[in-house]
């Protein structure tokens, strides 16, 4: 008998490895956790978004290190964007 697991992280995806791809997704600000001011901007509808930068990656996001400088106070979609899941990998082959 053969159990097919789905939705488990990849081990080749290691914060060693990670290249915060996600990082260059639009992302909506639907809980409050902290975000620093100068990391939000209102998009065309009125809501809060993470801000990006001219290379459109996230404002908080170190261009030298990838690391996010707000990780604590990060909003809830980053904290769920799970590091080696489906979706990880699919933005890293797009990137």
């Amino acid at each position: 008998m053969t159990i097919e697991v789905t939705n488990v992280p990849t081990s080749d995806v290691t914060c060693a490895t990670c290249k915060a791809c996600c990082c260059r997704l639009e992302v909506m600000l639907i809980t409050d956790t902290g975000v620093p001011r100068e990391h939000i901007e209102i998009d065309a509808w009125g809501g809060e978004v993470m801000k990006r930068l001219d290379d459109g990656w996230c404002s908080a996001v170190d261009r030298d290190t990838f690391m996010c400088t707000i990780y604590e106070n990060r909003p809830w979609i980053c904290r769920e964007f799970e590091m080696g899941s489906d979706e990880c990998i699919d933005e890293r082959k797009n990137m």
